[in-house]
C-alpha cells in the first residue's frame, strides 16, 4: 500500500475585496491552449452530461472538460468491467507493479469525482453506480470471505513478527506472544447481521495479467483468462519495495506458487491450509467517507438528497469497519509496548490508538482444513494517512454516523486524537513529520533511548515502509492537508486552522509558478530531528524537528492536491494570497493538456530495477500460472515476463543496456480525478460560480417574509417565516439575533437557546443559495424571554469523587440538567469549579477520566481567577466540543469525571475550596457555576 513515489503570515482580505481578487477568467496560457475543450464545452453540452445544476464559469467547464477526457471509452480508463485501472499505461512500476491493476485509492478518487460531477449537472446517477461498482468487486463478497463466521473476537489472530529486510522471511508464527480481545467485532455483527467486513481490498488486476485468477464473487481460482483477480504484493517488512515483491492470489488455493502456494515465502508454521486474505487501505475507505458527506451535502442544496441517501448509507457502514484502523495490530495496549511478551493484551479499549493506521486486514480458510478466520489491525500511523474531515462526518453528520452504538463515540475521539497527532508531528518550518508506531521494527520492539512518543508511542520519521523513506514524498503533504483543509472549510475549527496556516506558508514559500507557466513545488523531503513527547496540557513547539526540500517535481495529481489544499484554505480563511497561487498552479498544470488528460513527461531511472533479483529463500521453488519459474536468483521482470511484451519495453530495455532513463507520460486515474476535483472545487469556491438552470442569474434569492415569534422559554426564542419565493434556489436560511448571525437551517424555523432570562432580543433572517448568494434581511422582530427562577437555564450537581482533602489531585464528578425548554447547544456551554491552588507550581494538569458523552467531547482547563479571593485563586473550566451535540430539555449529561493536578504534584489543602463540598452523592452544587454563551445561568459565583 506504499503510495506513488514520484514566509509571512498570509494577507487576510475582507470578503469583498477577497472575492474580487480571486474572481477573473483563466490566464491566457490555460484559456487559449490547455483548456481549448472547455470552451467547446462551454457552447455545446456534454454529451453525458445533460444540463448542468450550476452557471458557466471557466473553471467549472474546465472540470466537465476533464471529466469528459476521463470518462471518454477511447481513453482507456476504465477496464470492460467497468473499473478505474491506475492508469491508462500498462507499463507502469510505483505502488502497483502494472498500470492495468487499479486500487481502492483509485475508486476513491472516483467516487468523489462522481460527487462533484452531480454537484454540476445534477445527475447523481454515476455517484451512485461508482458505490454499486465497489461494492460489487474491490468489497469481497460473502462468497469471498465465506469463512468468516468461523471469527473468534476474543482470539482475533496469531502473532508473527515483522522484519527489517526482506531476507528474515518467512517469519515464523508464535503462538505465545499474547493478543488482546477484539472489542467491535461482536458489536459490529449483531449491527449488520453477519461477520462480513465492508471494506475495501487495496489492490486488483483488473485484465487478469498474473493469471490468478481469483474473480470477485467466486472465492476461487480460475487460472490465465479474462476477469478481475484480487492480489497482493507487499508482504515482506518494512525495507520491501515494490522491485521485492513477489505477487500473489489473495485466495490461495495452492494451485499455483510451490507446494503450500504462496504461504510459506511469507509465514511460517507447521502446515498450511488454503485460505483467503485481504488488506484495506485506511485512507482510500476515509476518501470515500470524504466523498459520501460532499455529495449529501450538494445534493440536499439541490433539493435531491434522496437519490444519494443509500450510496451515503454504504459510506457510513464502511465507516464503521473502517474503526479497526484504530487498533493495534495484535490488539496489545497502546503505549510502553516494547517487548512482544510484556506487552499485555489488550482488553476493552485499551488496544485503540484512534488513529488511522497504515491497514487492517482480514482473512480465514477456504473451508478445508476446519473453518477459522481472523482479523489485526496495525500500530503504525502515518500522517498522510489521517483523516479529521471524515472522522467529524462520521461523528457529527446524522446520515454518515455508522449504525453501531459506539462508533460515533469513537469517530469522535478520532477527531481529537488526529489534530492532536498532526499538532504533535508540524516541524519548525510547517511541513507534517512521520508519524508513531506502537510496535517499535513490528516487533514491538525496543526504540532508540531519548525516542520521543505520542500516548506512548514512539516517534518514527519513516513509518511503514524504508525504500523509499515513507515521509519523504510530498504527495503525503498535500493529500493529508487537503483533508484538514476541507475540514477547516467546513466548521472553521481553530485547531485545524493553526496548522494549516504555518503549512501553508512553508508549502507556499517552496511553491513557484513563472510567467512563462512553468512550474514547480516540492516532491522529495528530507527530515532532520524529532517532535517534542506530546503532552496534550502544553504542547511542545517542536523546535528540533526540521524538514529540507531536497528536489522539487511537477506532478499533476500532486499539484492537483497542493492546488486543493490552498483552495479550502483560502475560501475559509479568506486568504487571498492563497487564493492567487492555487489559480496559477491551476493555470499552469492545464497548459500540459493533451486528449487524454492533463500529463507532464516523467523520468524513470527506478526503472534499471526490472532486472533485479527478488529474494526467494533457498530450497524454495514455484510457478506462475505461465509456468514461469520462482527460485532463488528470478528477478523482477522474470517475475513478470510479460512485460517484454509491452509496447513501451524497448525504451526500458535500452536503459537496461546501458542508454538513457526512459521517459514516461502517464495517466494516473487518481491523478487525473484529483485535477478534475481541484478545478471544480476552485469553481465552486473562489471562481465566481452561481446556481443555474432556467432563468438563474447571480441575483440573490428573495428575502424571505413573515418572520413571526412562535415561542419563547427563559432561556429560548422559537421563530417561524415564510419561504424564499424562489425556494429552489435557496440551501439555507441563516438567522441573526441583534444583527450577528447565530445559526443557520434548511426548514423555515429556528430555535434559538442559551439565552438570558427576561431580555429583549432583535431577529432577522436572510436566504442563502448554493453558491453563497444571500439575500437583504427579513424585517426584524422582537421577543423577550421569559422570567428566570434563579436556576437559569441547566442545573450543575456536584459530588467529591476523592474524599481527602489533602491529596495532590482534585476530582470533581459533575452533572449539568438542562432545565429550559428547548435543546441546548452544548458547544455553548461552560462551567467553573473554583479552588485554592496554595503553593508549589502554577502549572496544572487537567484530564477527564470519563464522561457518558466520550471524554473526547470534553473540553477542560484551569485559569487563574485573579483578585486573591480565599478559597477561589483559580477555577476549573470545563466545557463541550460541537461532537458532544444537543442536550434535550429535561435531559442530562450524565457522569462528567474530572480530575486535576499542579504539574510538581504538590498538595491541596482542599479544605476551604469555593466549591468544593464533602459528599460523595451528587446534588445541586450552587457554588459550581454554568454559563451559556458566556452568560451565568445557575450558581454564584465567588
Amino acid at each position: 500500500m506504499h503510495a506513488p513515489r514520484t514566509p509571512d503570515e498570509p494577507a487576510r482580505l475582507s470578503r469583498r475585496s477577497f472575492t474580487a481578487a480571486t474572481g477573473g477568467a483563466l490566464v491566457a496560457l490555460g484559456a487559449g491552449q490547455a483548456l481549448a475543450g472547455a470552451t467547446a464545452h462551454a457552447a455545446e453540452a456534454p454529451s453525458n452530461s445533460g444540463a448542468k445544476a450550476v452557471a458557466a464559469t471557466p473553471y467549472t467547464d474546465a472540470f466537465l472538460a476533464q471529466y469528459d477526457k476521463i470518462k471518454d471509452p477511447a481513453n482507456g480508463y476504465f477496464s470492460p468491467d467497468g473499473i478505474p485501472y491506475h492508469s491508462i499505461e500498462t507499463l507502469m512500476v510505483e505502488a502497483p507493479d502494472h498500470g492495468h491493476q487499479t486500487t481502492s485509492e483509485a475508486f476513491s478518487f472516483w467516487i468523489w469525482l462522481e460527487a462533484a460531477y452531480g454537484r454540476v449537472t445534477g445527475d447523481w446517477g454515476p455517484f451512485n453506480g461508482a458505490w454499486e461498482t465497489a461494492e460489487r468487486s474491490i468489497i469481497p463478497s460473502h462468497a469471498d470471505q465465506a469463512s468468516s463466521g468461523s471469527y473468534q473476537p476474543g482470539s482475533p489472530a496469531t502473532y508473527a513478527p515483522e522484519h527489517p529486510e526482506v531476507s528474515a522471511y518467512p517469519s515464523q508464527l508464535d503462538p505465545d506472544v499474547p493478543v488482546g480481545q477484539d472489542p467491535i467485532a461482536t458489536e459490529l455483527a449483531a449491527t449488520y447481521g453477519t461477520m462480513d467486513v465492508y471494506g475495501m481490498h487495496w489492490l486488483m488486476d483488473l485484465d487478469n495479467t498474473y493469471g490468478y485468477g481469483n474473480t470477485p464473487g467466486t472465492g476461487g481460482q480460475n487460472g490465465p483468462g479474462p476477469g478481475a483477480s484480487y492480489i497482493n504484493t507487499y508482504q515482506r517488512g518494512s525495507q520491501e519495495s515494490v522491485w521485492e515483491t513477489i505477487p500473489q492470489p489473495t485466495t490461495d488455493l495452492f494451485e499455483f506458487g510451490g507446494p503450500n502456494g504462496y504461504l510459506d515465502l511469507f509465514v511460517g508454521d507447521a502446515s498450511y491450509a488454503r485460505q483467503w486474505k485481504y488488506t484495506n487501505a485506511p485512507d482510500a475507505d476515509a476518501r470515500a467517507v470524504q466523498a459520501a458527506y460532499w455529495a449529501l451535502t450538494w445534493a440536499r442544496a439541490q433539493g435531491n438528497e434522496s437519490q444519494v441517501t443509500e450510496s451515503v448509507a454504504r459510506a457510513a457502514k464502511m465507516g464503521d469497519y473502517l474503526r479497526y484502523a484504530m487498533f493495534d495490530k495484535y490488539f496489545k495496549q497502546i503505549g510502553d509496548c516494547d517487548s512482544p511478551t510484556g506487552c499485555p493484551a489488550g482488553s476493552g479499549r485499551s488496544s485503540q490508538h484512534y488513529l488511522l493506521s497504515w491497514y487492517y486486514a482480514w482473512g480465514g480458510s477456504t473451508g478445508d482444513g476446519g473453518g477459522w478466520a481472523w482479523r489485526i489491525g496495525d500500530g503504525a500511523s502515518h500522517q498522510g494517512y489521517q483523516n479529521p474531515f471524515a472522522a467529524w462526518a462520521l461523528s457529527t453528520v446524522p446520515e454518515l454516523i455508522p449504525e453501531s452504538p459506539s462508533a460515533q463515540g469513537d469517530w469522535a475521539r478520532s477527531l481529537t486524537r488526529q489534530l492532536e497527532f498532526l499538532r504533535w508531528l508540524q516541524s519548525t518550518e510547517g511541513a507534517l513529520a512521520g508519524g508513531c508506531t506502537n510496535s517499535w521494527g513490528g516487533a514491538y520492539g525496543v526504540p532508540p533511548a531519548g525516542t520521543p512518543t505520542f500516548y506512548g508511542m514512539p516517534y518514527d520519521w519513516q513509518p511503514v515502509y524504508h525504500d523509499p523513506p515513507s515521509n519523504n514524498w510530498f504527495g503525503f503533504q498535500v493529500w493529508g492537508m487537503e483533508r484538514v483543509a476541507q475540514y477547516y472549510h467546513a466548521t472553521g475549527n481553530a485547531d485545524a486552522e493553526a496548522i494549516l496556516t504555518k503549512w501553508v506558508a512553508w508549502a507556499s514559500a517552496e511553491t513557484t509558478v513563472g510567467a512563462d507557466g512553468s512550474y514547480r513545488f516540492p516532491a522529495t523531503l528530507r527530515w532532520t530531528g524529532a517532535p517534542d513527547t506530546w503532552n496534550a496540557a502544553n504542547p511542545g513547539d517542536n523546535a528540533g524537528l526540521h524538514v529540507d526540500v531536497e528536489d522539487y517535481g511537477d506532478d499533476v495529481g500532486v499539484g492537483a492536491a497542493l492546488a486543493m489544499t490552498l483552495v479550502y484554505y483560502a475560501a475559509g480563511a479568506e486568504d487571498a494570497d492563497a487564493a492567487a497561487l492555487a489559480k496559477a498552479l491551476l493555470d499552469a498544470m492545464a497548459a500540459h493538456a493533451d486528449d487524454k488528460g492533463v500529463a507532464v513527461p516523467e523520468t524513470r531511472r527506478d526503472y534499471d530495477r526490472f532486472d533485479d533479483e527478488v529474494y526467494v529463500p533457498a530450497g524454495w521453488s514455484g510457478t506462475s500460472p505461465y509456468g514461469d519459474p520462482i527460485e532463488p536468483g528470478v528477478t523482477f521482470v522474470g517475475l513478470r515476463p510479460w512485460y517484454r511484451d509491452d509496447p513501451d519495453w524497448e525504451k526500458v530495455q535500452t536503459y537496461l543496456d546501458g542508454g538513457a532513463a526512459p521517459v514516461f507520460t502517464y495517466h494516473r486515474f487518481w491523478a487525473q480525478a484529483a485535477l478534475a476535483l481541484a478545478l471544480a472545487a476552485y469553481g465552486e469556491l473562489l471562481g465566481g460560480e452561481t446556481p443555474g438552470g432556467p432563468g438563474d442569474d447571480t441575483e440573490p434569492p428573495t428575502v424571505p417574509g413573515g418572520l413571526r415569534v412562535t415561542g419563547t422559554t427563559r432561556s429560548s426564542v422559537a421563530l417561524a417565516w415564510n419561504a424564499s419565493t424562489d425556494d429552489t434556489r435557496v440551501t439555507a436560511y441563516d438567522v441573526y439575533r441583534d444583527g450577528t448571525p447565530v445559526g443557520s437551517t434548511s426548514t423555515t424555523s429556528f430555535t434559538d437557546s442559551g439565552l438570558a432570562a427576561e431580555t429583549t432580543y432583535s431577529y432577522a433572517v436572510a436566504a442563502r443559495d448554493a453558491a453563497g448568494n444571500a439575500s437583504q434581511p427579513s424585517a426584524a422582530v422582537e421577543a423577550t424571554t421569559e422570567a428566570g427562577t434563579g436556576t437559569g437555564a441547566v442545573r450543575v450537581e456536584y459530588r467529591n469523587n476523592d474524599q481527602n482533602a489533602t491529596d495532590n489531585q482534585i476530582k470533581p464528578g459533575l452533572r449539568i440538567v438542562n432545565t429550559g425548554g428547548g435543546a441546548l447547544s452544548l458547544s455553548t456551554l461552560t462551567v467553573r469549579y473554583w479552588f485554592s491552588g496554595e503553593s508549589g507550581s502554577a502549572n496544572y494538569g487537567t484530564h477527564c477520566d470519563y464522561a457518558q458523552l466520550g471524554s473526547a467531547n470534553i473540553t477542560h482547563r484551569v485559569v487563574a481567577a485573579g483578585g486573591g479571593t480565599p478559597g477561589a485563586t483559580h477555577y476549573l473550566e470545563v466545557g463541550f466540543t460541537a461532537g458532544a451535540g444537543s442536550l434535550a430539555a429535561g435531559a442530562s449529561t450524565g457522569d462528567i469525571q474530572m480530575r486535576l493536578n499542579k504539574t510538581d504534584w504538590s498538595a491541596f489543602d482542599e479544605s476551604d475550596d469555593y466549591s468544593r463540598t464533602a459528599s460523595g452523592t451528587y446534588t445541586d452544587a450552587p457554588r459550581v457555576v454554568a454559563y451559556v454563551a458566556g452568560q451565568p445561568v445557575w450558581g454564584t459565583e465567588p
